[in-house]
């Protein structure tokens, strides 16, 4: 098996099928029995369970997942890659943000590296239509935070399509343990621990309706995210320890 694609849904049942149509008519004829989607549905409180079925009965590249407990999407991310065959593994977001051309761009311009993330902000990259100034506001706050952390030059951590060597993601899978906002971060940072290189390439994103992403709530969340992994890698892990037995029994249940 060559490539594996790991799809992580929840709630996505008005916008995986157009993904799916996309993605099957373009890496089945393209690589046939060497590719593979694995649709992770967890905790969905929808009918997306019902839509990756639909292709997942009839294709034998499709395999889907349902994980009833909402393990957000990095959790639903390291489940799909545990299970994955391919040499190359990489996930992309279900709502069909990243047309599959771009994400088998990836694919063909990863060569010798560890890892090749998709980023919006290099030059050539094509953004439509514009985000909207708060996003990009926060997004670049963000990627600072995320450098001035972690000390990487990486222009973009949370676009959603990311291609990895398989036997990378393999040995730093159970080295990540957030799965929430930092998740991107953290396979970054053990990436980078572990010795393989990682680059960037260009890439074409379409925001595509229905997200239910609050930016503002959402900042907050990342803000917190990342500082809480800093800290786990850092003599200071043990406020984090107490945190999750103290408070944080009572605030994240």
């Amino acid at each position: 098996m060559y490539l594996s694609i790991v799809i992580p849904a929840y709630n996505e049942e008005h916008r995986l099928g157009a993904m799916m149509d996309r993605y099957t008519d373009y890496f089945i004829p393209a690589y046939g029995d060497q590719v593979e989607l694995i649709i992770v549905v967890n905790g969905s409180r929808d009918k997306t369970e019902d839509v990756a079925a639909r292709y997942a009965r009839p294709l034998p590249q499709v395999r889907e997942i349902v994980e009833p407990d909402a393990i957000g999407k990095g959790g639903a991310i390291m489940r799909g890659a545990r299970l994955a065959r391919g040499r190359l593994i990489g996930f992309v977001d279900a709502d069909g943000a990243t047309p599959p051309e771009a994400f088998d761009d990836l694919v063909k311009n990863i060569g010798d590296a560890g890892a090749i993330f998709a980023s919006r902000w290099l030059p050539g990259a094509v953004v439509e239509p514009r985000q909207p100034l708060k996003r990009r506001i926060a997004s670049r706050i963000f990627n600072f935070l995320v450098r001035f952390y972690f000390k990487v030059q990486i222009s973009d951590t949370q676009c959603g399509a990311k291609v990895i060597q398989g036997r990378a993601i393999q040995e730093i899978l159970p080295k990540l343990g957030l799965t929430h906002w930092a998740f991107d971060v953290d396979l970054l940072f053990q990436l980078r621990r572990a010795g393989f290189r990682i680059i960037e390439h260009p890439t074409v994103w379409h925001d595509v309706a229905g997200s239910q992403l609050r930016v503002g709530r959402a900042a907050l969340e990342m803000f917190l995210a990342i500082t809480r992994l800093r800290l786990l890698h850092s003599p200071f892990r043990w406020i984090v320890r107490a945190y999750d037995l103290t408070l944080g029994r009572f605030i994240h249940r």
